[in-house]
C-alpha cells in the first residue's frame, strides 16, 4: 500500500463554493457520508488550503493527515486531496484508497448539481 494517497478533480465551481463545502455542516452533510472521520482543522487559508487531522472514528488511534489544495482555473477549479502521514501498519490506508474517489465524485456531483452520490451503492 501506498504511504500517500493523491488525487486531482475539476470542479464546475469557484474556489469560495468548494472550501465551503469542507467546513459548512448543511452543505458537507449532502455529499460526504456520516461518521466517515473524525478530526481538527490544522491549518486554513481561505479559499486555497486546508489541512486536517484525520482518524478512523472506530480507531481513534489510526490518525493520518489529509491536505486540500484548491486552485482556479478560469470558471472552475482544480482540487488536489493528499492523504498521508499514515502510521505504521495503518488499516486507514486501505480505507481511503477506495473511498476518496467515490467522495470526490459525490462532492462534485453536489457542488454542480446541488445533490450529492449515495457512495454505498452497489
Amino acid at each position: 500500500m501506498p504511504n500517500t494517497i493523491r488525487l486531482h478533480r475539476v470542479l464546475r465551481a469557484t474556489p469560495e463554493k468548494v472550501y465551503r463545502a469542507f467546513l459548512d455542516a448543511d452543505a458537507k452533510a449532502k455529499w460526504l457520508p456520516p461518521n466517515g472521520f473524525t478530526g481538527k482543522v490544522l491549518e486554513s487559508i481561505p479559499p486555497k488550503r486546508l489541512v486536517l487531522s484525520w482518524a478512523d472514528p472506530d480507531n481513534l488511534a489510526d490518525k493520518s493527515r489529509v491536505t486540500f489544495e484548491i486552485l482556479a482555473m478560469e470558471d472552475m477549479t482544480c482540487l488536489t486531496v493528499t492523504h498521508g502521514n499514515f502510521k505504521d501498519g495503518s488499516t486507514m490506508v486501505k480505507k481511503v484508497s477506495g473511498g476518496w474517489p467515490r467522495v470526490l465524485s459525490s462532492m462534485k456531483t453536489f457542488l454542480e448539481t446541488g445533490k450529492g452520490l449515495n457512495i454505498f451503492c452497489k
